[in-house]
């Protein structure tokens, strides 16, 4: 039986989308994802399903009779969805819910946003919706309205959106006691680190963004990763248990590593810091939203 559940939506979308333009990297455009990522997306939705949907050529990209059949059938789906999010925003306005939608990448809903929340409630602030999804998926909920402010904390600039920064914080690699890398007396190579395979988040997370920007800043190309999981905690846990190096935010791993179940490995010549940013329409006029911005800013100094 197919893998295919709801949190693969997005790979539908841009399946969709790759056949009304015949191409892969304007659906990819149109996602905000890099082509790379967009293939390795519709890959991984053609192994779910266990059929090639696309056929790639000097010309462009068509669907494969399977495809096309897919296809059919997913833009029925995707309408039922559309239609459903149209009608529960009815609803919501018809309650006159006054709660601000908010949408936060993973790492900043974790670690972060708890601080903003505690200060809004103090403030007598309105009350928070919060939705949690990777940084692609906080933009695309902006652009679609389904978010009134997004907070990412990936290195992407989104086209339609407006931005500011409202803190940051850094990437650390990290390894089990046990791992070889934990003994070094020097600092790992950034050319030995993107040739290590390592375990990475997900295509589209910001942590992923961010890392893959700083090797390319550092003139440095990574190899395929051992695995890339959605979950935090599972990464934290699985190189913990000695599968391998990964690389995440020092806010993820603080407690891990004063515990000394992880080890830090400093990198010499690369620049693992990074900016979280508020994404929102720059129709909306909102006061409350640019009130939470300047508060998250503020609380994150």
């Amino acid at each position: 039986m197919a893998d295919l559940r709801v949190e693969h939506l997005a790979g539908v979308e841009l399946l969709l989308d790759t056949i009304r333009t015949g191409s892969i990297s304007a659906a990819a455009r149109a996602h905000s994802l890099s082509q790379p990522s967009a293939t390795e997306r519709l890959r991984q939705l053609e192994r779910r399903l266990g059929v090639t949907l696309l056929r790639r050529g000097p010309g462009g990209t068509a669907p494969t009779p399977e495809g096309e059949a897919v296809a059919e059938w997913a833009r029925a789906v995707v309408g039922a969805v559309e239609a459903m999010a149209a009608g529960v925003a009815a609803i919501r306005e018809r309650s006159g819910s006054t709660a601000l939608r908010v949408m936060a990448s993973l790492t900043v809903a974790e670690y972060v946003l708890p601080s903003w929340l505690h200060t809004q409630r103090i403030a007598g602030g309105r009350s928070i919706d919060l939705a949690v999804g990777n940084s692609v998926a906080v933009a695309r909920a902006v652009l679609d309205r389904h978010a009134d402010v997004g907070f990412v904390e990936t290195p992407r600039r989104f086209v339609g959106l407006r931005s500011t920064v409202v803190g940051g914080d850094q990437l650390v690699v990290v390894v089990a006691p046990s791992h070889p890398w934990a003994r070094r007396r020097s600092p790992l190579s950034v050319e030995h680190l993107a040739a290590t395979p390592l375990l990475l988040r997900e295509a589209g997370s910001g942590t992923r963004d961010a890392f893959e920007a700083a090797l390319a800043a550092a003139g440095a190309v990574p190899v395929e990763p051992l695995a890339a999981l959605a979950s935090t905690t599972t990464l934290k846990a699985a190189a913990a248990a000695g599968d391998g190096p990964s690389v995440l935010s020092e806010l993820a791993v603080a407690s891990e590593v004063a515990a000394g179940t992880l080890v830090v490995v400093p990198v010499d010549r690369i620049d693992l810091g990074r900016e979280f940013r508020a994404l929102w329409l720059p129709d909306r006029h909102d006061p409350d939203v640019q009130r939470f911005v300047r508060l998250a800013r503020s609380t994150s100094r």
